[in-house]
């Protein structure tokens, strides 16, 4: 079977270098490890495992980049979501130690790789700002700038007039900024993952959708409609996307997330006098809102942002209109924008928004849930698998290695998560108390 595919039209895939898709699987070849799936997670797991000697094969269904990993807004962010540090040690105690410095450490070390491997992904580390909505949200960022820094990072807190500063607008209340934060063109950084994989030895198959994988003669078969690939060790790197090829690839995998739609656009370039207006600093910006605004600017000076909205009836025109809306609301200057692009991509949500950190069978690995903190979470995340595949201990890695469960009523979940946007914005509206 075929499957017929096209870029999504989004402002990376119109920007960015088109890459020649490896070849397809075909017939039977051994590897010492495969990765399945081809976003920043599987790369970066596939990386630094040639980095460790060991032979590996790369999978993906469609083209490198396909998915969440080349349609994101392209932000790189060192914190989760949803979870503070503290909530992580509780869970998992040392192991949550490690990953609350691992996360913190992220967009350092994203920045850095890009940079060693020579990665041209328009990477500008000037920072990540999280602008408080309310007052009480601003006390909120305190709270998470002494727990992060706890934890190595290195945010800290700006009051209201600086805030107003750094944005050019008095819209928020002050906010957490982390300077190793900013922004890629991640799809150039998916494309350079790429690269990089193949000059260390990685063998990436594109085009060739895995439809099962088996454990026969002490290694795994890795099957594709013309190929397999047999080795010691799998990563199942599919994240959202995990159900879209193949349903029974991994169900339990599929069903202990909700994948969300995710709307991104951006505006035409603008000028340099409302460049230096909005936004002077170009630091990535994502506030402390439910129902996120979030934006931050690409190499040629359009704002990149995002919005979502409810139903699919005519979501493309709906959202863009409720995005400039919400823009100039914020930025006057800005007026009302019209986007020269829009599209959409997949994120896997998890019920409680923590990471899921999985070993599905003997040498079989997988984690799930980026809950919209992917990028950088992604790459580093792929650093520790590639050390546990290699036999480094449990017990210095950051893995909070978890069961997999598949979410409750999970057919009910998926179709009524998107109208949780109702509920994010209502509660956006209350003013949150602090203990």
């Amino acid at each position: 079977m075929t499957y017929a595919h096209q870029w999504p039209a989004s402002l990376w895939s119109a920007a960015t270098a088109a890459r020649a898709a490896s070849p397809q699987l075909l017939g039977t070849v051994d590897h010492d490890a495969v990765v399945i799936g081809g976003g920043l997670s599987g790369l970066s797991t596939a990386l630094h495992l040639a980095r460790r000697g060991i032979r590996t094969a790369l999978i993906e269904g469609l083209e490198v980049g396909w998915g969440a990993s080349g349609r994101n807004n392209g932000q790189v962010i060192p914190t989760l979501s949803a979870v503070e540090p503290g909530a992580l040690v509780k869970r998992f105690g040392e192991t949550g130690e490690r990953l609350a410095t691992l996360v913190g450490a992220s967009a350092e070390y994203l920045f850095r790789l890009a940079e060693s491997e020579g990665i041209d992904c328009e990477a500008e580390q000037v920072g990540w700002f999280q602008p408080a909505h309310s007052p009480g949200r601003q006390r909120l960022s305190e709270q998470r700038v002494n727990a992060w820094n706890k934890f190595g990072s290195t945010a800290e807190l700006l009051d209201r007039a600086e805030t107003a500063r750094l944005l050019g607008t008095d819209f928020w209340h002050g906010g957490m900024f982390n300077r190793s934060g900013g922004h890629i063109n991640p799809l150039a950084l998916v494309r350079g993952l790429a690269s990089a994989c193949e000059r260390a030895g990685v063998t990436i198959y594109e085009n060739s959708p895995v439809t099962d994988f088996t454990r026969r003669d002490e290694k795994w078969h890795v099957a594709t409609e013309r190929g397999m690939v047999r080795a010691k060790s799998v990563v199942l790197a599919t994240n959202a996307y995990s159900d879209l090829l193949h349903r029974k690839l991994a169900p339990t995998i599929a069903r202990s997330i909700v994948p969300i739609t995710s709307w991104q656009m951006a505006t035409p370039p603008l000028s340099e006098e409302v460049r230096a207006q909005v936004l002077p600093g170009r630091q990535a910006v994502s506030d402390t809102r439910a129902d996120l605004r979030y934006f931050r600017y690409d190499a040629r000076n359009r704002l990149i942002t995002g919005g979502s909205v409810l139903g699919a009836f005519n979501a493309r025109q709906r959202v863009a209109d409720h995005t400039a809306k919400r823009l100039a609301e914020a930025f006057p200057q800005l007026g009302l924008q019209q986007f020269t692009h829009v599209w959409n991509g997949r994120i896997g949500i998890t019920y409680d928004r923590y990471p899921r950190v999985h070993r599905l069978a003997p040498d079989v690995w997988s984690w799930v849930g980026c809950n919209g903190r992917g990028v950088a979470l992604s790459v580093s995340l792929g650093r520790e698998l590639a050390a546990a595949i290699d036999g480094v201990s449990l017990n210095e890695l950051a893995l909070p290695v978890t069961e997999p469960s598949t979410m409750p009523f999970y057919p009910i979940a998926r179709r009524v998560a998107p109208f949780v946007l109702a509920w994010y914005k209502r509660r956006d509206h209350r003013e949150i108390k602090l203990g």
